[in-house]
């Protein structure tokens, strides 16, 4: 098996713990869907926020999906002027017999402005 890296996003409507879990639970579920993986395929995940993002981690909604055993990170994004607000990015590393050109990238809602040339 190969180690690949799969990306994704999603813009927050609010910063609030309980959505922040929601919308980032949704979009590692969809990460994980849709590249047909299952938590043992997990290496780490990197997950980052815009600075405007202050009420949870974005790590903890992973935990919660009950990856723990996974090594998790989280760090702030540069603050761009002009960028997209309240947004959660994560970059899995993945076990995959997949070929890089198959890997689905998941940017949810809004956040499919981010990336229109690999947003699945």
């Amino acid at each position: 098996m190969a180690v690949r890296a799969v990306r994704g996003a999603v813009q927050l409507e609010r910063d609030e713990a309980g959505h922040m879990e929601e919308q980032v639970g949704a979009l590692l579920t969809a990460v994980l869907e849709r590249n047909e993986l299952h938590p043992d395929d997990l290496i780490s995940i990197w997950f980052t926020a815009t600075p405007d993002l202050h009420s949870d981690f974005p790590a903890a909604a992973a935990r919660k999906l009950g990856i723990v055993d996974v090594p998790l990170i989280c760090a702030q994004e540069l603050d761009i002027e002009g960028a997209m607000p309240r947004v959660v990015r994560l970059l899995a590393h993945i076990k995959s017999d997949r070929p890089r050109s198959d890997i689905a990238h998941v940017y949810l809602g809004a956040a499919a402005a981010l990336r229109k040339d690999i947003a699945q």
